[in-house]
């Protein structure tokens, strides 16, 4: 399913595909998991009918009325399920992911809905809970996002004379964590320590791992707590050695910088991981075609909520 055929779907349709991708097996009430409920339908001469796509628990303990959208990230949302299958195709096709503004444009809603919709299907995108911990031959390492460090008065104004107060903007860390030929995943930091970096590595890589990074001092103990670790010496000129190289981390590391670069410019540390959540859902999911990773994007949906009033979490 295109694009072009995402954009004929009526309100049915769009409703159809949600259950057909979160209820492969038949509706499951959300709430308490008890499967076959009954689907409420009004009668035609009712002068208020039922909500199309209602149905209610068949559980004697709970009884409760839900839709397909109860329990994910589009419960209470007032958009059509045709814009969010939308929106969700082009955030997960486009390499280099696809702005706010760029949504507002093609969808035709609001910047602030686009905005606010984008954040919840990288939610969506995020590996929380963990499914597993990264093995193998696991490649390390660290860069820095965002715009150039200025002196305080090297900003000029129209007449070429320094401006005083310039703003001074820092990059933000990130650690990059991939699976040789596998997974990869983006943490941001908030500084870069030997002490943060075991603690993030030890969350996500598991101990039998083999790890590979370069020659920085902060890696320099970390062996001790996996099956082992090599290094580049990249000062050296030294930048693979056989099967040692963190080629693959530096290659993700150059598409993250391209999706910040190209289509968003700048993102504040609040965000962050959202936006590194989606480069690596997309990573992940590179040997797919569209459709499939949009539709592990949609699954991915289920149990997850983020309210406006708290998008940063």
């Amino acid at each position: 399913m295109n694009l072009l055929k995402i954009a004929q779907m009526t309100d049915d349709d769009a409703r159809a595909y949600l259950e057909g991708i979160r209820w492969p097996n038949g509706p499951r009430c959300p709430h308490c998991g008890t499967r076959y409920p009954h689907r409420i339908t009004g009668k035609a001469t009712s002068r208020h009918p039922a909500r199309k796509g209602l149905y209610k628990c068949a559980g004697p303990k709970c009884r409760r009325q839900f839709t397909v959208t109860v329990g994910t990230i589009f419960e209470r949302s007032h958009l059509p399920l045709g814009k969010w299958i939308a929106a969700f195709h082009l955030m997960t096709s486009s390499k280099k992911g696809i702005s706010a503004h760029q949504l507002h444009r093609m969808l035709e809603v609001t910047y602030k809905t686009a905005w606010f919709m984008a954040h919840r299907i990288r939610h969506a995108m995020s590996e929380q809970p963990l499914k597993r911990k990264l093995q193998g031959i696991v490649e390390a390492d660290e860069t820095f996002i965002g715009g150039k460090p200025r002196r305080r008065n090297a900003t000029r104004g129209a007449e070429g004379r320094p401006v005083a107060g310039a703003i001074r903007r820092p990059k933000a860390p990130v650690l990059g964590l991939v699976e040789r030929d596998g997974k990869a995943r983006a943490l941001a930091l908030e500084t870069v320590t030997p002490a943060e970096i075991k603690g993030h590595m030890q969350t996500h890589v598991s101990r039998l791992a083999r790890i590979m990074t370069d020659e920085a001092g902060h890696y320099r103990k970390i062996g001790d707590h996996f099956d082992g670790h090599q290094a580049v010496k990249h000062s050296m000129g030294e930048y693979a050695r056989g099967h040692v190289s963190t080629n693959q981390v530096e290659g993700f590391f150059s598409m993250v910088k391209r999706q910040y670069h190209g289509t968003h410019h700048h993102y504040s540390r609040q965000h962050m991981q959202k936006y590194l959540d989606e480069m690596a859902f997309r990573w992940n999911g590179r040997k797919m075609n569209d459709s499939d990773r949009r539709d592990e994007a949609v699954r991915s949906a289920e149990g997850k909520r983020l309210t406006y009033r708290d998008p940063g979490k």
